[in-house]
């Protein structure tokens, strides 16, 4: 099986969320991956728990606002790595990594104060990736063109 070699940072896209690129933070040390968010809400339609939710898909540009909408699919106490748990809402939506296309849950939060506005954690590159923690942007830099669909 050939396995998609990742840096320690990586361009991504979240297309169900229509984040066409987002840095992400590779953290084999995280269990789940995070996104930063802000302005949640959850809410229901006809019958399903969903949350709306904004997002700065770019970590130094505050004026570009991403609206999002998607299924809640749970809500879990998370520990950060600081050692302080938070519950969280829990999310299902596609992830596209270079080649590789799939379905990952991603945890909600306020990554404000963090460098990257998303962390990819181990269950979501489990049995699908391997980590180079040397290198970055092994799948390639993305450049201002890209960014401007988001």
């Amino acid at each position: 099986m050939n396995r998609l070699v990742l840096g320690w940072r990586e361009w991504a896209s979240l297309p169900g969320l229509g984040i066409v690129a987002i840095k992400v933070k590779v953290d084999t040390g995280a269990r789940s991956s995070a996104l930063h968010t802000f302005e949640m809400e959850p809410f229901s339609e006809a019958g399903i728990a969903m949350v709306r939710f904004s997002v700065h898909p770019y970590q130094h540009d505050a004026s570009i606002v991403k609206t999002c909408v998607a299924p809640l699919l749970d809500e879990r106490n998370v520990t950060d790595s600081g050692g302080h748990t938070e519950q969280r809402a829990v999310i299902l939506t596609s992830l596209v990594l270079g080649g590789l296309r799939k379905n990952i849950e991603i945890t909600l939060t306020n990554r404000e104060n963090m460098k990257f506005r998303m962390l990819l954690g181990r269950t979501a590159m489990a049995g699908d990736c391997i980590v180079d923690p040397r290198r970055s942007y092994l799948l390639g830099n993305r450049t201002n063109e890209l960014n401007n669909g988001s």
